[in-house]
């Protein structure tokens, strides 16, 4: 049992080492630094330093030298904050605001662009009214942008009066940037709330960028929705007042979504389903937050609206909401 306890050990000790020296050399070469190939040089030479240190050199303060320079690197790393003052790519550029009196509430940087191609587009943003007592539903969103585990999840909200009005948690990527993973959990890209109508935010994704996108209609409450709504526009005020950074993990599209959930009443447990977001049909399925009178392969054959998306383009609003949901089950709200 001793051999096993110090095997035990030692395997923690070497995997703790090796998230430590990956986690840095990552920080280093996403940090604040404006020059690509300082970054990349310092994280180079961090990480050959922190290997020898280790396991190579027979001085024994050298370990205690490496973690110093961790320390360090995490003080420095606790130094960059975010910014709302960049060189934002037009689909970012405008943070959205939300100005609330009792039911009604006036949304600026509503985005409604009009595409000719997924990189060519008419930039236009304009404001928009609501009234909270005409909003009855809520709709999830999930767009593959490959086959596999993650996708992007987002939320419509649906009124008796009105057409949807989606909101999308995303990164705000400077010109010249796209999505990136590994640099989302490093701090590189601010959040963003991006509110528009859904001929952008839906067409976008399903007849532009070809994505495959799956529409739900969630048996959510008229009351939990606007509850939810209104954790959303409590947010995007608060994000056009202090920027935060987006994190893939803990700051994400899903894992607000699940938390904003929580807030209004969502009973349920953790789900690894709630990670791997290309699974999140799934879940919600399973949970009977939508449509359980088909079986799922068939709601989910039923659900991808690419084919209606691509038919209604170029239709205004409300016609492509209703024209993308024509084909889809009901569900008792």
């Amino acid at each position: 049992m001793s051999t096993l306890l110090r095997r035990l050990i030692a395997g923690i000790n070497l995997l703790l080492r090796i998230v430590v020296i990956t986690w840095t050399t990552l920080a280093i070469y996403y940090s604040n630094l404006p020059w690509p190939a300082l970054r990349l040089g310092l994280a180079v030479v961090f990480a050959a330093f922190a290997v020898w240190a280790f396991w190579l050199s027979r001085q024994r303060r050298m370990p205690a030298v490496a973690f110093a320079l961790v320390v360090g690197v995490i003080a420095w790393w606790f130094t960059i904050t975010p910014s709302n003052d960049r060189n934002w790519r037009p689909e970012v550029a405008v943070m959205p605001q939300a100005f609330i009196e009792g039911d009604r509430v006036r949304l600026t940087g509503v985005r409604n662009f009009d595409y000719r191609s997924r990189d060519d587009f008419t930039v236009h943003y304009e404001e928009r009214e609501i009234d909270l007592s005409h909003l009855v539903g809520l709709d999830f969103y999930v767009s593959y942008f490959m086959v596999g585990l993650v996708a992007h999840t987002f939320v419509s909200f649906t009124f008796d009066n009105a057409s949807p009005l989606s909101i999308s948690i995303e990164t705000r990527p400077e010109v010249g940037r796209g999505f990136e993973p590994i640099a989302s959990m490093f701090k590189q890209f601010e959040l963003i709330y991006v509110v528009g109508e859904e001929r952008d935010l839906v067409g976008v994704r399903a007849i532009y960028r070809r994505e495959a996108v799956y529409l739900y209609r969630l048996n959510t409450s008229p009351e939990d929705a606007r509850r939810l709504l209104m954790i959303y526009l409590t947010r995007i005020n608060e994000l056009a007042e202090r920027p935060e950074f987006y994190n893939l993990f803990t700051n994400s599209c899903t894992v607000n979504i699940v938390r904003y959930a929580n807030a209004v009443g969502r009973k349920g447990r953790f789900d690894i389903r709630h990670l791997f977001n290309g699974l999140i049909d799934s879940y919600l399925y399973h949970s009977g937050r939508v449509d359980t009178t088909e079986p799922f392969d068939e709601l989910r054959r039923l659900s991808l609206i690419n084919e209606a998306a691509q038919a209604a383009d170029g239709a205004p609003e409300p016609d492509f909401s209703r024209r993308i949901r024509a084909s889809l089950p009901t569900v008792a709200r």
